[in-house]
């Protein structure tokens, strides 16, 4: 399971679910169950079926995964379809935004995918299990684009002032400034993907902000000052 932003946990079943597919959840942190979906409700389950792994969201607020069977039906596949990556809101409202292996063949983009990320260039990154190009159909490592702009992340994702942290990205190469909402901070610039700094004097708990030549980028998740 992760927790969201709401506070809330979500997360998948492999099996289960009113077709017996596999579902997704939401749980309250006092426990309360709700399904949000349930796979293979539509038509030859071109919405995937079984999910092994779980989920992460996105900086969107929504919710993102893989299942590793169903999608456009293809014969190449394992029960004739290769898996999906799919999106679903948190109020259950599932978009499928790619199903794998769609003309057939040796399934040069994979099949089978599992574990998914976020990049901090906006994009979503997974591997698949089977298929691509080689003579071994060993998987693939692929790049999914849903529109999502860049940001940075912090670790850790909390500290006190004067606590060390690194934010990561992409293109921070001439980073003129970092902000802890709003509070300025001395930082130095390590690579084009990393920059240091230390929380702040006054600093509070909020948006993190560097502002670069391409534009100004802000944290997936609000950084926490105790």
């Amino acid at each position: 399971m992760i927790q969201a932003a709401n506070g809330n946990f979500y997360g998948t079943t492999t099996s289960g679910g009113e077709s017996h597919n596999g579902s997704v959840f939401e749980m309250t942190p006092k426990g309360t169950l709700t399904t949000l979906y349930s796979f293979c409700s539509l038509s030859g389950c071109a919405d995937g079926f079984n999910p092994f792994v779980g989920l992460v969201q996105g900086t969107d607020g929504n919710l993102y995964g893989t299942t590793p069977y169903g999608g456009i039906s293809n014969p190449s596949c394992y029960n004739s379809s290769c898996g999906t990556v799919f999106k679903i809101t948190s109020r259950g409202a599932l978009t499928t935004l790619y199903s794998f292996c769609p003309e057939g063949g040796s399934c040069p983009d994979g099949f089978d995918p599992n574990v998914l990320v976020q990049g901090t260039d906006g994009s979503f990154y997974g591997v698949t299990c089977c298929g691509g190009d080689s003579i071994r159909s060993g998987g693939t490592i692929y790049k999914l684009s849903v529109g999502l702009g860049p940001f940075v992340e912090t670790l850790p994702t909390s500290g006190k002032v004067g606590a060390a942290v690194k934010i990561l990205g992409t293109d921070l190469t001439g980073a003129t400034s970092v902000t802890f909402n709003g509070t300025a901070a001395v930082f130095k610039v390590k690579s084009a993907s990393e920059i240091t700094t230390t929380v702040p004097t006054s600093a509070t708990t909020g948006t993190l902000k560097v502002v670069t030549p391409g534009g100004t980028l802000s944290s997936n998740v609000p950084f926490r000052v105790p």
